[in-house]
């Protein structure tokens, strides 16, 4: 692959753009890890935000294989495309996107908002056999298998735990979950960090590899970009995107502490195993599914499907919308860098 000539200036514009798109990411995001905490009332939301934060960070110690960070580097557009005119493009794209729908108030994903950016640049400059397919339908798949195996997830745990304490009383299942849900939000919160963080580090790898700064066959990114990356969706995460809490803690469903307790549970097993596959998913996605799932396994009507459904409308538009933005970027980066 041609090494780009790019001045160290753009490089560092571009990383410095990468990084700002991971606090972003923390920031809209930190609703899927907090929301279900807060609202049930376990942790008031700074407490709730802190703790989702160090989480978030605590997953560099955990995630030790960085799958997701080659699929997004390496497997969804092919790198001899890659410049900075396409990088500053795919950001740009999930950054506007990022924007728009936390103002809002839209849980949409940050993951494929990147995705779509990275799309969208890339076929603006060399139409669409820029696209590696593989990665993409890897992707495009867990669309539809992160919230289902998040509803799964969340409603095989809301009934298993319903049938454990079925001889309990309220306020004793209340009691005990108050203090599982401290580790179910704990245990989700790591898994957001450990898919997430990756995705950036993808990017930043990808543009080291195409400016000569980092060998194609190098097992992994070099350290600072790792550390940095967990560094900046964890502060995005602290600074929380309000906005958006009320729509995932509330709206969907009224969550009680076993609830929100069996919905974390669900969706961080469905991030740990995606994760695990190198997959790029959605922790929006997720939560969202496992958070219907566990108000279906009480009763149907206990969920608000107008909601839900206008949710999975912006997951719809999602990849579009920013590959558009980012095709309007790429074309605009052209000229003015």
């Amino acid at each position: 692959m041609q090494t780009l000539q790019i001045s160290i200036y753009v490089l560092a514009m571009l990383i410095a753009l990468a990084l700002i798109f991971d606090f972003m990411n923390g920031f809209h995001d930190a609703a899927n890890a907090i929301a279900t905490v807060v609202s049930t009332g376990v942790l008031k939301p700074q407490t709730a935000v802190a703790m989702a934060a160090m989480f978030n960070f605590v997953a560099i110690f955990v995630f030790h294989q960085l799958t997701v960070a080659a699929t997004v580097g390496k497997g969804t557009i092919d790198p001899g495309v890659v410049d900075q005119y396409v990088i500053f493009g795919a950001l740009v794209g999930a950054i506007v996107w990022n924007i728009f729908t936390w103002y809002y108030g839209i849980p949409s994903s940050s993951s494929h908002a990147l995705i779509g950016g990275l799309v969208g640049a890339a076929v603006a400059k060399s139409g669409t056999g820029a696209l590696i397919s593989a990665g993409l339908i890897k992707t495009v798949l867990f669309i539809v298998l992160s919230p289902l195996l998040g509803f799964i997830f969340g409603s095989i745990m809301m009934l298993l735990v319903s049938w454990i304490f079925v001889r309990s009383t309220p306020r004793r299942v209340d009691k005990w979950f108050r203090r599982l849900q401290l580790l179910s939000a704990a245990s989700y919160s790591l898994g957001h960090g450990g898919n997430d963080a990756q995705k950036t580090i993808g990017i930043i790898w990808m543009l080291l590899i195409a400016a000569g700064y980092s060998s194609a066959g190098s097992a992994e990114p070099p350290l600072w970009v790792i550390v940095s990356c967990y560094t900046a969706i964890s502060f995005g995460t602290l600074f929380g995107g309000w906005r958006i809490v009320k729509t995932m803690g509330q709206k969907i469903t009224k969550l009680k502490p076993v609830g929100g307790f069996c919905a974390e549970t669900g969706g961080a097993i469905t991030l740990f195993t995606a994760t695990a596959l190198g997959v790029p998913v959605s922790t929006t996605h997720t939560i969202t599914g496992a958070i219907v799932g566990v108000g279906s396994a009480q009763k149907m009507s206990a969920v608000r499907w107008g909601v839900a459904g206008n949710i999975v409308w912006a997951w719809i538009f999602t990849i579009p919308a920013s590959a558009f933005v980012a095709a309007i970027a790429w074309w605009i980066g052209q000229h003015i860098m």
